[in-house]
């Protein structure tokens, strides 16, 4: 039986032998079913139709399907101390994909920061071996294709080795995770929000949405507790959800500034 993927927001389903009715992920006020109604592609029709972007993005090996298809994320993959991390997901898995991340060792484990970046995953983990794929306990219902390979953690801190942190952030998502790169990939460290906080078209900020989508803004209060989790980390850059959307030194000052400029626009 076919694995339906939505055309919306890129989420791969498990095997039924029909199109689901629904994508509760679409039907989220965070996200949204097109214009059109509801539409469903498939994994083999979707490699039919396009060839990943495989290229670098700021030092890092990045994967990324076109723009005209779901939400355009990329994924980078992150050679830290904690071993070969495929940081977010696409839909779309491709033997030259594969065969990239072979060149470079290959990948340990897939972290993803958010439900809405959770795509392909467990095509993704089969194709690398059936690697692990790790997940904030709190996103749990909304994995639309279980398996085996799914690994959740909970709390607001899992260490994964001396330099590779997770982060719970909270407000796009209860889970929305950030991950911390203290030794790279360059001299400084990196953040990488996922949506949790996304840098904005100048590059030298990031904002805070509930929805982007539908222009919801996250609360206050949401914000200030990611502030705060957030408070203990360093980093110069900050790589955001897609290419080219990163900010390349004086991150951490730029996240503190965000943060006040957000919660001063809000606060009236």
């Amino acid at each position: 039986m076919p694995l339906y993927l939505c055309e919306t927001c890129g989420t791969q389903y498990a095997e039924t032998s029909a199109p689901p009715e629904h994508c509760p992920i679409c039907e989220d006020e965070r996200q949204y079913v097109g214009a059109n109604g509801q539409t469903w592609t498939t994994h083999e029709a979707l490699a039919a139709k396009y060839t990943l972007r495989i290229e670098e993005d700021a030092g890092l090996l990045g994967f990324g399907l076109a723009a005209d298809f779901a939400i355009p994320q990329r994924a980078l993959l992150l050679p830290t101390d904690a071993g070969n991390i495929l940081w977010e997901c696409i839909s779309l898995v491709t033997d030259a994909a594969v065969s990239a991340l072979k060149a470079r060792g290959g990948v340990d484990r897939i972290v993803i920061s958010h439900p809405h970046f959770y795509s392909s995953m467990v095509e993704w983990s089969e194709a690398l071996g059936g690697v692990p794929i790790l997940l904030h306990e709190a996103d749990r219902e909304w994995v639309r294709r279980p398996s085996s390979n799914l690994r959740f953690w909970s709390g607001d801190v899992h260490r994964l080795s001396e330099s590779v942190t997770l982060i719970r952030c909270g407000g796009h998502f209860p889970g929305s995770t950030a991950l911390h790169w203290k030794q790279g990939p360059r001299a400084g460290g990196a953040l990488f929000p996922g949506d949790a906080l996304q840098v904005v078209m100048d590059r030298r900020h990031v904002s805070f949405m509930y929805s982007y989508p539908n222009f919801i803004p996250m609360k206050p209060g949401d914000v200030r507790a990611m502030r705060e989790r957030l408070r203990a980390y360093d980093f110069e850059d900050v790589f955001g959800y897609t290419w080219g959307r990163n900010i390349l030194g004086g991150g951490r000052a730029a996240v503190d500034a965000s943060f006040e400029r957000y919660l001063t626009a809000v606060s009236g």
